[in-house]
């Protein structure tokens, strides 16, 4: 097989139908780009969620009197329950400085003792963040002996939880049509380019021409489409995460920051949309095409 002749017939069909590669490869491009700025903002939008699941803490509350012997065992406790990364001593002492830390007022000065309780301050594991697993620790806690109360946000983890799945939901609809739509048009492109061919398909065929031989250029013409779409998309979304990066400036940049193999992988991602564009048209539209002459 002569690969200069497969290499010259896939990249010829630019020359014989230049509107319908051009329109396959604007295609792909804005398909790229509409699901590169989906992945960026999914991406980043669940950093942000992160970010305020790291905030979330339980506190349990402490049973009075509390000395230094039984804290000790109540920790313990606590550490055995799965899920808890670490849990904090907070005093009564500590509990008062808190609070006129956060509030300016001494305690003491208001009610003339101290009312706050000793607590632990609660760290949970990453994968115990969210609605379920905090609720099944809750409940754990408010078990241990000495232990008189248990808060948390609850209301926040159960928001974030509810935005984060309905996002991820129409982000992944969203992409999966986008995609779906892009296959389409590019092997719709490739058909077109190989009814223009039939006749010589035809003649290839009888002469003796492999199947693979006649599909082969239009694979390359589609895995070309595919490369320069990837190369414009990829183009035009470095241009706008520089722009949103000086627009947003300081720590807001960090929302569209993209590392450099997200481009690679766009290009590689176009490269596999025009290729598969081009398997889906020829598998279905080869045998078609010959008959057509017939």
């Amino acid at each position: 097989m002569n690969i200069f002749y497969v290499l010259k017939e896939g990249i010829s069909g630019f020359k014989r139908a230049r509107l319908s590669m051009v329109i396959s490869i604007f295609t792909i491009t804005i398909s790229l780009i509409l699901l590169g700025l989906f992945t960026i903002v999914f991406r980043n939008t669940n950093q942000i969620v992160e970010s305020f699941r790291d905030r979330v803490e339980m506190e349990a509350f402490l049973e009075e009197p509390i000395t230094d012997e039984t804290s000790p065992i109540v920790e313990r406790k606590i550490h055995a329950i799965p899920g808890i990364k670490a849990a904090k001593f907070i005093s009564k002492e500590e509990a008062a400085k808190i609070f006129k830390e956060q509030f300016g007022e001494d305690i003491r000065n208001i009610l003339e003792f101290n009312p706050l309780p000793a607590s632990f301050k609660i760290y949970l594991e990453k994968d115990y963040k969210n609605t379920d697993s905090a609720r099944v620790v809750y409940a754990k806690l408010k078990l241990v002996p000495g232990v008189d109360d248990v808060i948390y946000r609850k209301t926040l983890l159960q928001l974030l939880d509810r935005r984060a799945q309905l996002f991820a939901m129409a982000s992944l609809g969203s992409g999966i049509a986008l995609l779906i739509t892009a296959i389409f048009l590019v092997s719709n492109t490739i058909r077109l380019a190989i009814y223009s061919k039939r006749k010589i398909i035809a003649t290839m065929k009888l002469v003796g021409a492999t199947r693979m031989f006649i599909r082969l250029p239009f694979l390359v013409e589609g895995i070309v489409q595919g490369v320069l779409g990837g190369l414009f998309s990829s183009g035009f979304i470095y241009l706008v995460v520089v722009y949103a990066s000086k627009v947003f400036g300081g720590d807001l940049a960090a929302i569209v920051f993209v590392e450099p193999t997200f481009y690679l992988i766009i290009l590689g991602a176009g490269t596999f949309l025009g290729l598969l564009g081009s398997v889906i048209s020829v598998r279905k539209f080869i045998t078609e095409s010959v008959a057509l002459t017939n």
